[in-house]
């Protein structure tokens, strides 16, 4: 299990160049929540008096815990995937934090019998927002992520896929629907600083106006190296999580849905029981393949808790983003009171704030986003 780390293609490799003329950001990219999602909890407010009930969305995937809302294990969700749906995820193997010496012995077994090798992804087998999501290359590195990992917690360890390319791929299909759709296409691209030989990483970051209004998380990942010149042109990655919040850029890809993308999602969502509404986090090759259907590994399933990611796309207009947020809900909504006909129950709407709650709080305890 302790080879050298395989080489990974280039950041961004098999998408499409990020434009250089276009914006850093968009004008409310890095907006405060608490202001930005104002009226979309306001017409989430319409939305509970229309279907009475608070809760109804997480019953737009009956088969996961609240819906996929907050507070679901990302391995019970890949583990409902039929065996079909099985072919597309990235393998992965979970572990259940204790003393941090025997978990260490335990995942070094785990990663064995399912024939994982470095590099591997770690992460919270429960969490939100890219908190606590590494690359690890090492058997070193995997001890000492379980160190820092709080105690009476699960880590998922799943396979690095080779690909660099990333896209969240949001599909949704009403119940009795032969066919869904691809609500929204992400591409998400790795944000990178270049050198010039002269300035430091620090003032590398400083100087990109995007990378300034995360200044804190990046100074913070990057603190041992800060002062290191980078090369003139060499390229290096600041972010590895394909999360907004953590640093990565969104783009949206629209206009790259085809039939046969459709189709091939369409398919490997039949394969989950009861699922209607999901974000499915994948790598692939290239751009091309992907829109033909081709292979793509997935990495997560997020459930309607999810959000359609494309919004945060630096040529996106507010009323714009609004709508789509909008309808997004709605749609989530009735889903929900749809599939509340068969009969299925609710979560209990004190339970899901006590779950976020926890959540929020957890989040703070998991080793850094990188």
């Amino acid at each position: 299990m302790d080879q050298a780390p395989q080489h990974f293609s280039k950041p961004n490799a098999g998408l499409p160049p990020l434009d250089p003329g276009a914006s850093a950001m968009s004008p409310f990219e890095f907006m405060s929540p608490k202001l930005f999602y104002i009226p979309v909890v306001g017409y989430a407010l319409y939305l509970m008096l229309k279907h009475r009930s608070i809760t109804v969305p997480t019953l737009a995937n009956p088969a996961i815990f609240a819906g996929g809302a907050i507070g679901e294990r990302k391995s019970d969700v890949l583990n409902l995937a039929g065996n079909y749906a099985k072919t597309h995820i990235a393998p992965f193997v979970v572990v259940d934090k204790g003393a941090a010496q025997a978990t260490f012995e335990n995942a070094m077994a785990a990663l064995s019998a399912s024939e994982i090798a470095f590099p591997i992804v770690a992460k919270p087998d429960t969490g939100l927002r890219g908190a606590g999501v590494r690359p690890i290359n090492t058997a070193a590195e995997l001890r000492a992520y379980i160190e820092d990992f709080p105690a009476q917690r699960t880590i998922m360890l799943q396979k690095k896929v080779e690909h660099s390319a990333e896209a969240g791929v949001f599909y949704i299909r009403r119940p009795k629907q032969p066919t869904g759709e691809i609500f929204s296409l992400t591409l998400k691209y790795t944000a990178t600083i270049t050198g010039d030989g002269t300035r430091t990483i620090g003032d590398l970051i400083d100087a990109c106006p995007r990378s300034f209004k995360l200044r804190d998380l990046y100074r913070t990942r990057h603190h041992a190296v800060l002062d290191h010149v980078l090369p003139k042109g060499e390229e290096r990655a600041i972010n590895f999580a394909g999360n907004h919040a953590k640093g990565a850029i969104f783009r949206d890809g629209a206009k790259h849905i085809t039939p046969a993308m459709t189709h091939a999602f369409d398919t490997v969502a039949k394969d989950f029981p009861d699922l209607h509404f999901a974000r499915f986090d994948v790598r692939f090759e290239t751009l091309e393949k992907l829109k033909q259907g081709g292979a793509f590994d997935i990495v997560e399933v997020n459930g309607v808790g999810a959000e359609a990611t494309h919004i945060w796309d630096c040529d996106m207009r507010f009323l714009e983003a609004y709508r789509v947020l909008m309808r997004q809900w709605r749609l989530a909504f009735e889903i929900g009171a749809a599939n509340r006909q068969r009969p299925h129950q609710a979560t209990p709407w004190r339970k899901l704030l006590k779950m976020w709650a926890k959540e929020m709080m957890r989040a703070q305890d998991y080793p850094m986003t990188h």
